[in-house]
């Protein structure tokens, strides 16, 4: 018996699909790995600026924590996208809507990398 292949188009919702599968995927070792190293092998009452700063100088760490930060607030937008699909039966309004969560994601997420990456150079500049 031969199998049929189906083509599945590539439009944003299959996109936005694969994404929340992808980054589900990815902030189960993200998670748990942060996790372990904050309460378990440090201990929260250890955790000040200067460890936080010196943790942060490596670029393992700074990228470690840009790529938490993203699949997390991609999981969390996306997901606040399928509860307003919900309530949004406009095709047009939920259109630009789903711009504006992407926007939104992406202007946080550039925000918060920079953040990281700045705010920890400044921090050792000062030490």
């Amino acid at each position: 018996m031969a199998t049929r292949q189906v083509k599945i188009s590539q439009n944003y919702e299959t996109i936005a699909w694969k994404w929340m599968r992808y980054s589900a995927i990815l902030l189960i070792p993200l998670v748990f790995g942060h996790v372990l190293l904050q309460d378990v092998i440090v201990g929260v009452y250890e955790i000040n600026a200067d460890y936080v700063a010196r943790r942060l100088g490596t670029w393992f760490f700074q990228a470690y924590d840009i790529a938490l930060l993203g699949f997390a607030f991609a999981h969390g937008v996306n997901g606040l996208r399928q509860v307003l699909r919900d309530f949004i039966h406009n095709p047009k309004t939920f259109r630009l809507v789903s711009i504006a969560l992407f926007i939104f994601w992406a202007a946080i997420t550039a925000y918060g990398g920079i953040a990281i990456v700045m705010a920890v150079n400044a921090k050792l500049a000062s030490l």
